[in-house]
């Protein structure tokens, strides 16, 4: 691959889609150079993203960007509403989310008005 491909995906916030979010993900991984647990990664990434999303907004509609190159893969998930959910004790899906995308992800924030997470995983195989 000599230059950046973007790619989007649109579906509803609802949570037997994930497998369609996971797949879509790791299809695009596998454009950059990662290896087999880096695309992973970003498999588990975009599922708690997409977890996340569906938490915060319940059937609406979520727009997935996807940009990837030789040495990284970044995700975009956009909501139509201002914020993501906050953690809280009776629904801790955001604080585990959190967790989540931090660790996994080289770069992971949130953004509102409109909400969006903004993630990255780099590549960790050399040689393209």
């Amino acid at each position: 691959m000599s230059s950046a491909t973007h790619i989007s995906l649109t579906v509803s916030c609802e949570p037997h889609l994930a497998r369609i979010v996971r797949m879509t993900a790791a299809n695009v991984a596998a454009l950059s150079s990662m290896s087999v647990d880096r695309v992973e990664d970003i498999r588990m990434a975009a599922e708690e993203a997409f977890i996340y999303a569906c938490a915060t907004a319940p059937a609406e509609q979520l727009v997935i960007d996807f940009d990837a190159d030789e040495v990284h893969v970044a995700m975009q998930f956009k909501l139509g509403v201002d914020a993501f959910a906050q953690p809280s004790d009776e629904d801790p899906t955001a604080a585990y989310a959190d967790l989540i995308l931090g660790s996994v992800c080289d770069s992971y924030e949130k953004l509102e008005a409109p909400a969006r997470l903004a993630l990255s995983v780099k590549a960790d195989v050399d040689g393209l």
